[in-house]
């Protein structure tokens, strides 16, 4: 299975959504490619709308390895058996944080105006483009937590099957379109995967009134 681009997949995601009912939600989409999706599903369920900032933490010479992520908050995830397995060091972890935290900040000034989260009481769903480690998601599934939503689900078009059980330990539900037993990168199921801008993140928002 491929999805055309991320609007495609922002449709088909947002079909599936419907066909469970989500009276009072509030769709929370992660920068960047998953505010493209999460926008579109949100327009389609007639949901609230906002954004998360996660960042994942880069192992030691390969940034691209997700060994943990972070919220602005601090809140966040850290996957033990790959630190444990590439030995990596506390402080090398402390100072990776920082980093993240950094520009999460950036990140949260350019994308959206101050201001609390109105997630209580409603039902979340946090949306990406797709998911590998589930880093990222975790992280924001538990910082989500903390502003006392009446449950929690994770909804992306594609996912690998391992990340799918960790997912399952901290949402409530689990909605994925395909789950490939061959899974490599998210970008290997979108025919056209291109960089979400910044750009495209802010016009996101400013349509939605929310910077």
């Amino acid at each position: 299975m491929k999805f055309r681009d991320r609007a495609d997949a922002g449709v088909l995601l947002a079909e599936k959504l419907s066909q469970k009912g989500h009276d009072n939600s509030i769709v929370l989409g992660i920068p960047r490619g998953g505010v493209v999706i999460a926008d579109i599903v949100a327009r389609k369920l007639g949901a609230y709308f906002d954004i998360v900032v996660p960042r994942k933490l880069g192992a030691p010479d390969n940034v691209e390895l997700a060994i943990g992520a972070v919220m602005e908050d601090g809140t966040s995830y850290i996957n033990r058996y790959l630190v444990n397995a590439l030995r990596i060091q506390q402080n090398y972890i402390e100072g990776e944080m920082a980093r993240q935290s950094t520009e999460i900040k950036r990140r949260s000034a350019a994308y959206r105006k101050p201001g609390d989260y109105q997630i209580a009481n409603k039902h979340a769903i946090l949306v990406d483009d797709g998911i590998a480690t589930g880093a990222t998601i975790v992280a924001s599934a538990r910082w989500a937590r903390k502003q006392n939503p009446s449950s929690i689900t994770v909804a992306v078009p594609v996912a690998s099957p391992q990340s799918v059980e960790v997912l399952e330990q901290e949402a409530d539900s689990v909605i994925v379109l395909h789950t490939p037993q061959d899974f490599s990168s998210v970008e290997q199921f979108y025919e056209e995967f291109g960089e979400v801008s910044d750009e495209q993140v802010i016009q996101v928002m400013r349509s939605r009134g929310l910077l």
